[in-house]
């Protein structure tokens, strides 16, 4: 029993969200929308997957890779504020929102692969 990794999409757009609103300002009911589908997929297709990810949200890896690109997001745009070289035109923040969408969904698929190996071995789950 596993998290989809299609399903880490939604929070890859999410993660890339500032930047896409500082590309495409009028974006932002897209957005909504999207978060939207994210909750009714949530709560209906992935219902029975709930648990799994409660679990997950519990665990000390994911908690660090949410802080971590939540400290890459800010410090790369400081540190490149603080170099003169500040993302400002509309290809390098649709860029940056693809860098930011890419590490979440990777690093979110690679957490859910150690965490449920860890749960499986705790028996905190079945295989």
């Amino acid at each position: 029993m596993r998290l989809p990794v299609w399903f880490f999409g939604f929070e890859g757009v999410l993660a890339g969200a500032f930047d896409l609103l500082r590309a495409f300002p009028s974006a932002w009911p897209a957005l909504v929308a999207l978060a939207a589908v994210n909750l009714a997929v949530s709560l209906t297709m992935l219902r029975t997957r709930l648990k799994l990810a409660k679990l997950l949200w519990r665990g000390k890896g994911t908690r660090k890779v949410a802080f971590a690109l939540i400290g890459l997001r800010i410090g790369s745009h400081v540190l490149l504020g603080a170099l003169g070289t500040a993302v400002a035109s509309t290809l390098g923040h649709v860029l940056f929102a693809l860098v930011m969408a890419v590490a979440t969904v990777g690093l979110l698929a690679y957490v859910q692969r150690t965490a449920l190996a860890a749960l499986l071995a705790a028996g905190k789950v079945a295989a």
